[in-house]
């Protein structure tokens, strides 16, 4: 089981798309030859240091010094298992979405 983030923008139509953010394949399902869409697949076993539920609807804008402060007390080593809910992994995570809000300050975050 999975959370699925998404960095929104809003259109003119009331619906969202994507942002698009530097090629990645980060997150739990990987997009063979990267993928320049701001969405993130997050295991739930992160939810035991950090429920990502929290940044679900609130603006990137609104999160990025918190989510500065969050990752630099979980810090960003990464342990060899992506899956192990290690404060280094969850940090690392965080970092990839707060490096996103900086992008897009004015978008949303969405989780599934």
């Amino acid at each position: 089981m999975s959370y699925e983030l998404y960095i929104t923008k809003d259109n003119k139509n009331s619906e969202w798309e994507i942002a698009q953010v530097e090629p990645h394949q980060e997150g739990g399902t990987i997009v063979l030859g990267g993928t320049s869409d701001a969405n993130l697949n997050i295991t739930y076993n992160y939810s035991k240091v950090f429920n990502m539920r929290i940044l679900n609807g609130k603006t990137c804008k609104d999160c990025i010094e918190w989510l500065e402060q969050i990752v630099k007390i979980l810090g960003t080593e990464q342990h060899e298992d992506y899956w192990n809910e290690t404060n280094g992994n969850v940090g690392y995570c965080l970092s990839i979405i707060l490096s996103w809000c900086k992008q897009h300050p004015k978008s949303t975050i969405i989780i599934h």
